[in-house]
């Protein structure tokens, strides 16, 4: 078991290490300008991806924000389990995301959509109908980046065929933010 353990860690640093730190740059630098400009940045995932995102909001509404005058305005779109049942089952799965950003989302808004594989459905018809809206989209992606890759603005990609990894990664990455954004807007 503990070679496995090994194995495991030593992949996931593997990984990292040849992570695209000029594209993960410029995304961060997007939830940057958001934030400067006052945005609203929604973010969703399904799954662990959704525990993801809600992980994001609760650290920059509550921990990034806490000592900063301007508040980051996050808002989970997977975390309203009555909303998204409802449009489940009176709609489809497919629109429980797009239908919460439908005549709300403003082209000066951000989207932080989270798909280990990039091609949920309901991931990916939210992120066209952002594009439709004329608003910018930052994909958190795995394996080959699939569809939300080739339509995200920015990306913050996990190069592994492995969904455990990602989403590991994807967790770093919200705390990565936390505290690259902390030090830039001096709250540490």
């Amino acid at each position: 078991m503990k070679d496995n353990i090994k194995a495991y860690f030593e992949r996931e640093q593997e990984v990292i290490n040849n992570l695209d730190f000029e594209e993960i740059a410029d995304a961060v630098q997007a939830i940057k300008e958001a934030y400067e400009r006052e945005a609203t940045v929604y973010v969703f995932g399904n799954g662990g991806s959704a525990a993801t995102a809600s992980h994001f909001v609760c650290d920059f509404n509550k921990g990034i924000c806490e000592k900063l005058d301007k508040k980051f305005n996050l808002i989970c779109l997977s975390d309203n389990t009555p909303i998204v049942t409802a449009i489940a089952n009176d709609i489809s799965y497919d629109d429980v995301f797009y239908f919460q950003l439908k005549n709300k989302l403003k082209p000066d808004d951000l989207i932080l959509a989270i798909s280990g594989s990039g091609n949920s459905k309901n991931i990916i018809k939210a992120v066209e109908y952002a594009k439709e809206v004329g608003t910018k989209i930052v994909g958190l992606t795995g394996y080959s980046g699939g569809k939300l890759y080739e339509l995200a603005d920015y990306h913050m990609h996990v190069a592994v065929d492995d969904m455990q990894i990602t989403e590991d990664v994807h967790m770093a990455f919200d705390h990565m933010l936390y505290k690259v954004l902390s030090e830039e807007l001096s709250t540490f």
